[in-house]
């Protein structure tokens, strides 16, 4: 199977009504909130690190600033794909 065929995929609206369609490199709940690590399907070098918000209505993407936030997410999206490294 190819990394391709492993990845989960959304399309995200963006404020400009634009769809645009992201891999979900991973889904990690931290400090009681839940943040994701996107990418995009055109731009496979660089990750978005979001923070994922509940709604009634759906669920929503915030982005983030904060160093630190972004920092904590990539170490630990970085710890777990070390302990289960891709085959």
């Amino acid at each position: 199977m190819t990394n391709e065929q492993e990845r989960d995929y959304i399309i995200v609206q963006d404020e400009s009504g634009l769809l645009k369609k992201f891999a979900v490199e991973a889904l990690l709940n931290m400090e009681e909130q839940t943040y994701t690590l996107l990418r995009s399907e055109h731009d496979q070098h660089n990750a978005f690190v979001m923070q994922v918000e509940n709604e009634e209505d759906g669920q929503y993407l915030i982005g983030t600033d904060d160093p630190f936030i972004k920092s904590m997410v990539l170490d630990a999206y970085a710890i777990a794909v070390d302990a289960n490294p891709a085959d």
